[in-house]
């Protein structure tokens, strides 16, 4: 596969406190907003966006993880057993304003399932969607991000990959691209 970065370390950063400070002017201080990440790669952004967020604000930031293993409309269409990941909400979401943070916000199956494993946890008042990159035109569901990091055409056989300096040592986003026969 060849490889094409399209964030890099730099714009990595960029994009994060953009991201930051688009939440900031939609929620203010953040007194009747959540964050929850869907495991297991919106962890990461989660992570990263809290940081600066609580960097900028100077004030803790209420956030969760949510596992959407059971909530997928394919779990039970697999060869191998799904390990679920932990879910960790320890707060109320009733009438708060849910932010859901993702890596990669591809046809929107998992953000489909994200929504239904929420509800389970409450009715909150307004759901906001943030992912990283925005593959469009690439949807089998109606789901549109409200914050994106960076939008990216792509054909369905590449593949995009938000990679962390945590995880695999370098912040970037890359496509991937199959090599062609001939």
């Amino acid at each position: 596969m060849e490889k094409q970065v399209i964030l890099n370390s730099k714009h990595f950063e960029l994009t994060i406190k953009r991201l930051c400070y688009q939440l900031i002017e939609n929620h203010n201080d953040f007194s009747n907003t959540v964050l929850i990440g869907l495991q297991p790669r919106g962890i990461n952004v989660l992570t990263r966006i809290k940081e600066q967020l609580e960097k900028i604000l100077k004030k803790d930031i209420v956030c969760g993880d949510l596992d959407i293993t059971f909530y997928r409309d394919d779990f039970r269409r697999r060869e191998q057993p799904l390990i679920p990941s932990a879910t960790n909400i320890d707060f109320v979401i009733e009438n708060k304003k849910v932010v859901i943070l993702d890596d990669v916000l591809y046809t929107g199956r998992t953000i489909r399932s994200g929504l239904d494993a929420l509800l389970a946890f409450g009715r909150p008042e307004k759901v906001e969607l943030l992912t990283m990159i925005d593959r469009r035109f690439q949807r089998d569901l109606p789901v549109q991000a409200d914050y994106v990091g960076k939008t990216v055409d792509t054909l369905s056989s590449e593949r995009v990959s938000v990679e962390w300096k945590e995880i695999e040592g370098e912040d970037k986003v890359v496509l991937f691209t199959p090599e062609a026969n001939g």
